[in-house]
């Protein structure tokens, strides 16, 4: 765990914001405590510019009820992954694009989109995922207070 221990010895050095915030909870796995949009901006592109976490595992979506949070699984080649979390108001959720950096990123971010309705600035148009294209408007299956029912009421007052 040396590596690991060293990494986020560096990290806190760099960003006293992160001091308690980060875990190595086993060899190659380090997790941060949710942290604000602009922290992790911050954070997000140490680790991808300066130390090696160039690849892009998945983007974690989770409905906390009252905020959206977001865990961004960064890996490096040596199979070091780094668990970054944001979370953002439900009210106004919406997250910036990390396509500059992983343009297969935005296979995750239609995601986000998609079953959650979270808005992710700076992504390019596309096509749905993993909805169908007439998948009804405001319908976001992963959302805790959505119900299957919901479709069909959607549906009868559409045909009313």
């Amino acid at each position: 765990m040396l590596n690991e221990e060293s990494l986020k010895a560096e990290l806190e050095k760099k960003f006293p914001f992160l001091k308690e915030k980060v875990r190595v909870t086993r060899p190659r796995r380090i997790f941060t405590d949710y942290l604000v949009p602009a922290q992790f901006q911050q954070v997000f592109d140490c680790l991808y510019g300066s130390m090696g976490f160039q690849i892009l595992c998945t983007i974690t979506g989770l409905d906390e009820g009252e905020t959206f949070g977001f865990v961004y699984h960064l890996a490096r080649q040596d199979g070091t992954v780094f668990n970054l979390k944001t979370a953002v108001p439900k009210n106004d959720a919406v997250i910036k694009t990390i396509t500059g950096c992983f343009p297969g990123g935005a296979i995750y971010e239609r995601e986000l989109e998609d079953l959650l309705g979270v808005k992710v600035e700076g992504l390019p148009e596309g096509k749905h995922y993993p909805l169908p294209d007439d998948w009804p408007q405001g319908q976001y299956p992963l959302r805790k207070d959505w119900k299957p029912e919901m479709l069909e009421e959607k549906e009868a007052t559409l045909n009313a």
